[in-house]
C-alpha cells in the first residue's frame, strides 16, 4: 500500500514540476534562466556542500555517495521563497512556491548504489515594465515578460571501489521550453508592437565524482572530494513572431513568423561550461561535521545568440561554501531534541553574469533541522535560507530573499527475504 501511494505521489508531483514557474527574478531573463540548486535539502542547509553523504540520505550532487546507501530511499522536497525587489526609488514584494526534486536511490550490492529522479535545471519567470519619453514628448512603455524553464531527469551510480575510496557518475538529460515577450506602446497611439520568442531546448551533461574518506584515530573521518560536471551541450530550436496588437482589447492585429533560418538562428547551440568542485571536511560519524568547498566555471565561454542582448556579458563563475552539522546524541531515548541534526552554512557565489557592467553576485546564509521520524530511519528535513543577490547601481535591481524548504526522506528495505514458520 505504501509503495502504491509513493508511486501515485511521484506521478502527481511530477506533473506539477513541469508546470511550475520556478522564479520571479528579473535576472532570469538572461542566459537560459536562473540555474536552480541541485542539492538535497539536508546538503543545501550546509551551504550546498556536496562532499558529505550517509547511509540514509540521497546526495543529489555527488554520485560517489550512492555507495554508502544501506536502505532504499525515496526523497522529495518543496520550497517557498519570499523576495523583496528594490532599486534606488521603488520596492516590490513577490513570492513563489516550487517542487524541488523527486528521487529514489537504493543499494544493488555491497557498497554499490543506484539512483534516478527528476528536478528543475533552470527557471525563467519575470514581468518588468519601463517607461521613457521619446523626442516628441510622448511616453513610451516597454513591457518584458518571460516564463518556462528546463527540467532534468538523471540516473546515477556510485561504488566504493577500495576501502574509503568511492567513485560515481550521473547522466543528466535536460529539456524544456523558454518563452520571452516584449511589447511596446506609445501614448495616444491605438496599436502597440510585440516581439515573441520561444526556445525549445534539450541536451545532456555528465557529473563525475570521487570521494576519499579515511579514518583518523579510529573515530574521526577526513572528507576529500572532487567533482567534474562536464559541459552541457544543449540544442535550441527557436521561433519568433513580430506584429502589432490593439491596446483596447489586447488582441493581435497582424503577426508574422520571422524567417530565423535565413539569419542562422532557427537552430542554435548553447554550451554551459564545465564546472569543477573540490571539497575538504572533517568530522565524527553521527556526531558532527565541518567542511568547505570551492567551485569554478569558465562561464565567459557561454552565449545565447538568439536573445542577442547588448548589455549582457559573462565572466568566470565561482562559489565558496562552508557548512556543517551537529547531533547532540543520536541514541538518546529521553530527549528528542538531542536526536535532531542541526545544520548551518554560508556561501558566496560569483554567478558569472555581468549586466550594464556590474557583476550580479549572491550571498546566502543557511540553517536547518533534520527531524527523525518515529520508529524508522526516515526523517523530515527543514531548511531556511536568507540572502541577497544583485545590486542597485547601474539602474539594476537587488533581490533580498528568504527561502523555506521542506524535504521528506523515506527509507525502506527492498529484497527482504521472507521467513516461513
Amino acid at each position: 500500500m505504501v509503495k502504491k501511494f509513493l508511486i501515485a505521489f511521484f506521478c502527481v508531483a511530477a506533473q506539477g514540476l513541469f508546470a511550475q514557474n520556478g522564479t520571479v527574478s528579473p535576472y532570469s531573463s538572461f542566459g537560459i534562466g536562473d540555474f536552480r540548486s541541485n542539492s538535497a535539502i539536508n546538503n543545501r542547509m550546509m551551504a550546498g556542500i556536496s562532499m558529505y553523504g550517509d547511509s540514509i540520505h540521497i546526495n543529489l550532487q555527488n554520485p560517489a555517495a550512492y555507495g554508502k546507501l544501506l536502505l532504499t530511499t525515496y526523497t522529495a522536497a518543496v520550497s517557498h521563497s519570499e523576495l523583496r525587489l528594490e532599486d534606488f526609488t521603488t520596492e516590490q514584494n513577490s513570492s513563489v512556491t516550487n517542487l524541488e526534486y523527486l528521487s529514489i536511490g537504493f543499494p544493488i550490492a555491497p557498497n554499490v548504489g543506484l539512483g534516478f529522479g527528476i528536478m528543475p535545471y533552470s527557471s525563467v519567470g519575470y514581468n518588468l515594465q519601463d517607461e521613457t519619453t521619446n523626442s516628441m514628448g510622448e511616453t513610451v512603455t516597454n513591457a518584458f515578460a518571460g516564463e518556462g524553464g528546463l527540467n532534468r531527469v538523471y540516473a546515477s551510480v556510485g561504488a566504493e571501489i577500495i576501502k574509503n575510496l568511492s567513485i560515481g557518475a550521473t547522466v543528466n538529460f535536460n529539456f524544456g521550453t523558454l518563452e520571452y515577450q516584449r511589447i511596446q506602446s506609445v501614448e495616444d497611439v491605438q496599436f502597440g508592437t510585440l516581439d515573441r520568442r520561444e526556445s525549445r531546448i534539450n541536451g545532456f551533461d555528465i557529473n563525475y565524482a570521487l570521494n576519499y574518506t579515511p579514518q583518523i584515530k579510529g573515530k574521526y573521518t577526513l572528507y576529500i572530494s572532487a567533482l567534474i560536471n562536464t559541459q552541457a551541450n544543449l540544442t535550441s530550436e527557436n521561433s519568433e513572431e513580430l506584429g502589432s496588437f490593439s491596446l483596447a482589447n489586447g488582441q493581435d492585429i497582424e503577426v508574422i513568423d520571422v524567417d530565423l533560418a535565413a539569419v542562422g538562428l532557427r537552430n542554435t547551440e548553447l554550451k554551459v561550461p564545465t564546472r569543477f568542485t573540490a571539497g575538504l571536511g572533517f568530522g565524527k560519524d553521527k556526531k558532527w561535521f565541518l567542511g568547505g568547498e570551492y567551485s569554478f566555471q569558465q562561464f565567459s565561454e557561454f552565449s545565447n545568440d538568439f536573445l542577442g542582448l547588448d548589455n549582457i556579458t559573462y565572466q568566470e563563475a565561482s562559489t565558496i561554501a562552508v557548512g556543517g552539522s551537529f547531533i547532540p546524541d543520536y541514541k538518546s531515548l529521553s530527549s528528542y531534541l538531542k536526536r535532531i541534526n542541526y545544520r548551518a552554512g554560508v556561501r558566496y557565489d560569483v554567478t558569472g553574469l555581468v549586466v550594464n557592467g556590474s557583476e550580479i553576485n549572491n550571498f546566502g546564509i543557511n540553517f536547518g533541522l533534520g527531524l527523525p521520524l518515529p520508529n524508522s530511519f526516515s526523517n523530515l528535513n527543514l531548511g531556511f535560507e536568507l540572502g541577497r543577490r544583485g545590486t542597485t547601481v547601474a539602474n539594476l535591481i537587488r533581490e533580498n530573499y528568504f527561502n523555506i524548504s521542506v524535504g521528506l526522506s523515506l527509507n525502506d528495505k527492498w529484497f527482504r527475504k521472507r521467513k516461513i514458520d
